[in-house]
């Protein structure tokens, strides 16, 4: 019976797929309205719709209906693509191939409500690895930084993100992105947590290669925005993805190195080396390693004879990890100190703020805290 039910319920969908393909072809614009509406509801819930819109040639109806001056228009033709997309790579070649990136809005209507759409679709097709974007024109790319340089919605930007994330994990993708000016904008949005995590991978991606990263090594907020983030304790990835950055700045380059220094990376990264994520702690103890050892050099040639010189440095080793201790155990009694206040501050937030406070300190008075 569920077989038999299946089965008509798949018939009527294609005939209703039918019925609306030809209102897209041959109907009035209020017809053809009427049918993107009725192919996103079905793309939506069927994939075997998808399937079939594709041999149905509506994919090249809808990019011009979605390109057409009329809101409304654009808006239900957009999210009927962005339905036939969705796990469909050959619907997503067909979109880039009607040629919609080409001809996107050439300035950003922050009272268009179709942008959202765009985004949303350019997320989704920015996902085709093998295809080849227009990038001579640069208007797709440049669609994308002018949403996040003006848009307020948060949705909105995640999509931008998301899109240029996938673009930028195509090397020859760097160089059309940093000279249209997304460094800076992706620097900024990583102080905000919302953003953060895409804007530093995004950063990441770029930073392998030489104009990415000469171009953030000439940034005024680099090294500074990066440490600042490594002090985001309830953000394990950002602290992992802003290491990660800070290793491709620091490597063979003393300038960086110092740089970092100077705007006092070294207790952060004992931090980050001591209470963050299994990743982000190897990564904060390899740039420690750095710094120490160019530190070690740096004395080198100022210490005398040899047998001076390893005693000093012994000495200058010791010295180092007893202060590197002290340091460790301050930021633990410090760690400690601050989760006694939040959990003191969850009590107080309760019922009976009262009574959960004396039971806490109750139950902790008997336990020391380590040494």
């Amino acid at each position: 019976m569920e077989k038999q039910k299946s089965e008509k319920e798949g018939c009527e969908n294609v005939r209703l797929l039918q019925k609306s393909v030809k209102k897209l072809h041959f109907g009035s614009w209020e017809e053809k309205d009427v049918a993107a509406k009725e192919i996103e509801r079905l793309a939506k819930e069927y994939e075997k719709v998808r399937e079939l819109a594709t041999e149905l040639g509506v994919v090249r109806v809808l990019v011009s209906m979605a390109l057409s001056d009329v809101a409304s228009r654009r808006r239900v033709a957009l999210k009927a693509l962005i339905h036939l997309s969705n796990g469909n790579h050959k619907n997503k070649a067909l979109i880039v191939e009607a040629g919609l990136l080409c001809k996107l809005p050439k300035k950003i209507d922050l009272e268009d409500e179709s942008i959202r759409e765009f985004a949303d679709l350019l997320s989704s097709l920015s996902s085709l690895g093998n295809i080849q974007f227009p990038h001579s024109s640069l208007d797709f790319l440049q669609f994308l930084i002018d949403i996040l340089k003006s848009c307020p919605s948060f949705d909105t930007k995640e999509s931008c993100l998301v899109a240029m994330c996938n673009i930028s994990t195509v090397l020859e993708n760097a160089g059309p992105l940093i000279s249209n000016g997304v460094v800076p904008i992706l620097l900024e949005l990583c102080s905000e947590k919302g953003t953060s995590e895409k804007a530093l991978t995004i950063l990441g991606n770029l930073g392998v290669t030489s104009m990415g990263k000469k171009t953030l090594e000439n940034s005024s907020i680099v090294p500074k925005c990066l440490i600042e983030i490594l002090s985001w304790e309830d953000e394990p990835k950002c602290q992992e993805l802003s290491t990660n950055i800070l290793i491709i700045l620091a490597h063979k380059n003393s300038t960086q190195r110092s740089k970092m220094v100077q705007s006092g990376i070294v207790p952060v990264l004992l931090q980050v080396a001591l209470l963050g994520s299994s990743s982000a702690q190897k990564r904060a103890r390899k740039l420690l390693r750095w710094f120490r050892d160019e530190s070690q050099i740096e004395m080198g040639p100022h210490l005398g004879p040899q047998s001076s010189r390893i005693a000093y440095v012994t000495l200058k080793n010791q010295r180092d990890t007893e202060e590197g201790r002290r340091t460790m155990k301050s930021l633990v009694r410090e760690s400690l100190h601050r989760n006694m206040e939040i959990i003191t501050k969850r009590v107080n937030a309760g019922e009976d703020s009262s009574n959960g406070l004396k039971s806490l300190v109750t139950s902790t008075s008997s336990k020391s805290l380590p040494n």
